[in-house]
């Protein structure tokens, strides 16, 4: 029996109600929803926020279990109150370094054109695509960490994109043609980290729905993947890493993280001022919200402009891993407690960016609220910050697991589940 168990007796086993629980560097959250059975929607019940300790959290990844498990239950706890019980399934996200998402599109030539795709055709071909986009992840992050068997896992699956002869359709079965092209976004992590988050809810008694890259819930939070005229760069920065994803036409292309977010903002504070990280924290946020007298914040803003330049030089890194033969999209979404800097905003609007990152227009920025997050609802009146996004994104990921699947979408989440045994 789990502790949450002795706090609120057994956890409540109804498929109507799930946890929603982003572990991140500085604050672990964790939502409380209820999956209304009518529409779809989530509606958030109960919110808890706890801040990590000092070593529990190492750039986005797990660095001491039982003390990120002793937070957790503190946020889970709180979430309960208002509830009054703690739902059994959950789902929890996941960032760091190594943490790689990427879109493979993959063309198949039919043998017989003139027969018409059935499910084990389909489902062939998904299969290879798989396998290939796997191998190619292992072999990227083998190059990147010099360990040649490096163990990695496959943690999320989407459909981008799948077209018969050129033509995009929904749903292959039925059709004729020569050539199908279908692209899949994949996201991986090593099995290090993802044993880490296993051995976490399991200590706090819960039933892991899905592990979640958090850039893929961040970019499907506004329902992007409906909408083939939409293009963005999300930017989730947390208090370690910052986490990017690159949406083209609708369909996510991939994702990348580097490590740097809000908590070397406040230690280059904590430095300057000769404070400690605590007071250093409290007026960085102080410093955000427009609080200090007009002397200070401008101290604060001459000691932030370096440190903001190498921030930008990790986003540049990252999205020259997108360049190719189309434009990058120049409209930039802001999500994450480190967004609130003032600087983040100004440094990406008025960087003169390199000529190998092409942009079409000149670069806009907006941020993301909780009210954008698509199909969750918030009942609790509690989350109304920008690092609400990504607790909200995940629980709009976990009503796809209830959800209505399409038929390609099916075959793709048996065949993720085939690879992840």
């Amino acid at each position: 029996m789990s502790v949450l168990d002795y706090i609120f007796g057994p956890k409540k086993p109804d498929a109507n109600f799930a946890l929603s629980l982003d572990i991140g560097t500085e604050v672990v959250k964790a939502l409380i929803f209820q999956i209304d059975g009518e529409d779809g929607k989530g509606l958030v019940v109960g919110v808890g926020k706890e801040r990590q300790k000092s070593g529990h959290m190492t750039s986005g990844a797990v660095a001491d279990i039982a003390g990120v498990v002793e937070t957790c239950q503190k946020a889970i706890e709180k979430a309960a109150k208002r509830v009054g019980f703690v739902p059994e399934q959950c789902i929890v996200g996941i960032a760091g370094e190594l943490v790689k998402g990427t879109t493979v599109n993959v063309r198949y030539e039919r043998v017989r054109p003139q027969l018409k795709i059935d499910m084990p055709e389909l489902k062939s071909i998904v299969q290879k695509i798989q396998w290939k986009a796997f191998d190619r992840v292992r072999q990227q992050l083998a190059w990147e960490t010099g360990h040649s068997e490096i163990d990695i896992k496959l943690i999320n699956a989407a459909i981008v994109d799948v077209r018969i002869d050129g033509y995009r359709v929904t749903n292959p079965l039925g059709f004729q043609g020569k050539e199908v092209s279908v692209s899949v976004f994949n996201s991986y992590a090593p099995m290090i980290h993802l044993g880490a988050l296993q051995s976490i809810t399991n200590e706090l008694g819960l039933d892991l729905l899905s592990i979640a890259a958090e850039p893929y819930a961040v970019a499907r939070s506004l329902g992007t993947d409906n909408a083939v005229e939409f293009s963005a760069v999300f930017i989730d920065i947390g208090g370690g890493t910052t986490d990017i994803a690159v949406v083209r036409n609708g369909g996510i292309e991939g994702t990348k993280m580097f490590a740097l977010g809000g908590r070397a903002f406040t230690k280059r504070i904590a430095t300057e001022l000769s404070i400690g990280f605590e007071e250093a924290e409290q007026l960085k946020i102080k410093y955000s919200n427009n609080e200090l007298g007009p002397n200070l914040m401008q101290k604060m803003s001459g000691i932030l402009q370096e440190d903001c330049q190498i921030w930008l030089s990790g986003v540049e890194l990252a999205l020259g891993e997108f360049v190719g033969t189309d434009l990058l999209p120049n409209r930039f979404l802001l999500c994450g407690g480190g967004s609130h800097l003032p600087e983040i905003k100004k440094v990406l609007e008025n960087n003169k960016w390199p000529e190998d990152l092409p942009f079409g227009k000149q670069v806009k920025v907006d941020f993301i609220y909780p009210k954008d997050v698509i199909n969750v609802l918030d009942k609790t009146n509690e989350l109304n910050d920008f690092q609400d996004v990504t607790p909200m994104g995940l629980a709009n990921l976990a009503l796809d697991l209830v959800g209505e699947e399409r038929v390609v979408g099916s075959i793709l989440r048996k065949v993720v589940r085939m690879m992840q045994n």
